[in-house]
């Protein structure tokens, strides 16, 4: 069953908080990067990695990152771990960004 469209208050704190707090795990180049990359399918470390061009090190510290603020979960297969978007949601925003952002750059030029 779909969830039922929640009207936005201006005066739920908590929910601004919780918004804040999603758009600055968000706030990363890398990060947006790996969103983009898990909409396609889930993606283990190394697969991450090797698509965006990153080192081991910075891609674990930034699905960390994603992991706590709930963007995406991870599922242990053998001795890796396959991480996915927790839902759709968060592509779109990001989808929606880069598409608000190329418009900017098209307008000031």
């Amino acid at each position: 069953m779909a969830h039922p469209i929640l009207r936005p208050s201006t005066t739920d704190h908590a929910g601004h908080t919780a918004a804040a707090d999603l758009l600055r795990a968000l706030a990363a180049p890398a990060r947006v990067a790996i969103v983009l990359s898990l909409r396609e399918r889930s993606m283990c470390v190394h697969e991450l990695v090797d698509a965006l061009h990153l080192n081991q090190p910075q891609v674990s510290q930034h699905l960390s990152v994603l992991k706590k603020s709930g963007v995406v979960v991870g599922t242990r297969r053998g001795r890796e771990i396959d991480y996915a978007l927790a839902d759709d949601h968060v592509a779109h925003i990001v989808v929606d960004a880069l598409v608000h952002a190329a418009e900017l750059r098209e307008a000031r030029s």
